[in-house]
């Protein structure tokens, strides 16, 4: 299974503690300005463009490094980045103004607006998919279906409990698009966009972009990819700046464009993420929300593997962070990120998120594969390391040598975190997903295998198990 968050790692705090009053705006922007370049040359993020929002009032924009790290092409106010997943917040408002304007219900199952049963079949459950479900993450769904496969699977029933899907959405959209009669991109257009002035946003890639939009990095900051899929997609293809992000956001917040009763339902927990591990978090509809003895915070967070966003609001005061990044580690410093601003150090959106710190042992193990084969390195690396290297850095690592086809030495990093991380179902799944891509067949249903006894749960080692075993 693809997993590219990185670890939690131990590493020197140079914030400014937290203090029982919130700071100043002027105070928060002057450490947010300060520290930021520090963060950004720690963990190899080549650009970032922030917004701080304090007490509903967009009150400062900075824009940092470059967008391309080979051209050293400048973040400027016109640069867009990805948003990601953040788009699914976007899509989540549009889709609550059409539940005010009467077009949509959200407990009436999306199949009765469609017509047909979508790409799901036969499945009855499909009846108890609603648009409540699809925005709260309990459809039932996967993130996304294993690649080639026309059918949507529902993994358990809807309602019965929280599952993160892109998937859901993109259903939605569909819906969204038969009862507005629009195209998708154009809805939001009518209905986000242009209401609030999001001049430089777009959900589908136009040919303009190609000289505005920043270029996705690695994580050991170089340039990898600049992301031109051209469809739009509900759940993750929103290009945008922090400008105009920050003017959604506030909006969100303030209730902007939306009856009270429907604003309050979407900032009003709907389901428990985890009740035992985070009972804090919750979803509402279409947004994270985390609920503590002192304050209510709306979050989301965006990963399309080498560029990350994020942003975290505080419900009550109305103050918020939001970040963009083309950086595989944008998220390594989310919890600087938080405490330089509204306060972050005991919120449960970090632990739930598990991306921890970047760890420069890591970049300089890569370093070492790249320059002396992986057999070399990683026994020069068992021999001298001071500590062991996160099962989550070591799969990202294996998948950066998977993405290079370099199948062996990914063999080799992938071999080594199951000997680090024995007990973890996701490294046996990445290193059975290696072997696939090398066409051992055997050793790939044998290492699926092993990551489904460890975790029963896994759908994805029960998904490619059925591939492999009917090849």
């Amino acid at each position: 299974m693809k997993n590219i968050l990185l670890i939690l790692t131990s590493w020197l705090l140079f914030v400014v503690p937290l203090h029982a009053q919130q700071p100043s705006a002027n105070t928060v922007t002057a450490r947010l300005e300060k520290n930021i370049p520090v963060l950004m040359q720690r963990d190899y993020i080549p650009g970032l463009t922030a917004a701080y929002i304090h007490h509903g009032k967009l009150v400062w924009i900075h824009h940092f490094g470059v967008a391309n790290a080979a051209t050293k092409m400048p973040v400027t106010d016109s640069t867009l980045f990805e948003a990601a997943s953040l788009s699914k917040v976007v899509t989540a408002y549009a889709a609550l103004k059409l539940v005010d304007a009467g077009l949509l219900n959200l407990d009436t199952p999306l199949n009765t607006y469609l017509g047909n049963n979508y790409d799901i079949g036969n499945d009855p459950r499909i009846h108890l998919i609603t648009a409540r479900r699809v925005l709260s993450h309990s459809a039932g769904f996967p993130n996304w279906r294993s690649k080639g496969d026309s059918l949507l699977p529902i993994n358990f029933t809807p309602g019965e409990r929280f599952s993160y899907s892109g998937e859901g959405f993109v259903y939605l959209a569909k819906v969204m698009e038969k009862i507005t009669h629009l195209p998708y991109e154009k809805l939001i257009v009518q209905t986000v966009f242009g209401p609030l002035g999001m001049t430089h946003s777009s959900m589908v890639w136009e040919p303009a972009f190609q000289h505005l939009q920043a270029y996705r990095h690695d994580w050991l900051g170089n340039v990898s990819t600049l992301a031109d899929y051209p469809q739009a997609n509900a759940a993750a293809s929103l290009r945008t700046t922090a400008k105009d992000y920050a003017a959604f956001l506030i909006a969100v917040l303030d209730g902007k464009g939306l009856k009270k009763a429907t604003h309050e339902a979407m900032l009003t927990p709907q389901i428990k993420v985890d009740s035992v591990k985070q009972p804090q978090l919750a979803w509402g509809l279409g947004i994270g929300l985390e609920i503590t003895p002192d304050a209510r915070y709306c979050w989301h967070w965006g990963d399309q593997g080498d560029s990350k966003a994020c942003f975290t609001a505080n419900i009550d005061t109305r103050d918020a962070i939001l970040y963009f990044t083309n950086s595989a580690n944008g998220m390594s410093i989310a919890s600087e990120m938080l405490e330089l601003s509204i306060g972050g150090h005991q919120h449960e959106i970090l632990a739930w998120l598990d991306y921890g710190k970047f760890d420069p042992a890591a970049a300089d193990l890569v370093k070492a594969i790249k320059h002396d084969g992986a057999t070399s390195a990683l026994q020069t690396y068992q021999r001298q390391r001071t500590h062991v290297i996160g099962e989550n850095q070591l799969n990202s690592m294996g998948y950066l040598l998977l993405r290079d086809k370099n199948i062996t030495d990914a063999i080799a990093v992938f071999t080594q975190n199951t000997k680090d991380y024995p007990d973890s179902y996701n490294v046996w799944d990445s290193l059975a997903e290696a072997y696939m891509g090398q066409g051992n067949t055997t050793l790939a249903i044998q290492y699926y295998e092993k990551s489904l006894v460890l975790n029963p749960k896994n759908q994805n080692a029960v998904d490619k198990l059925k591939k492999l075993k009917k090849s």
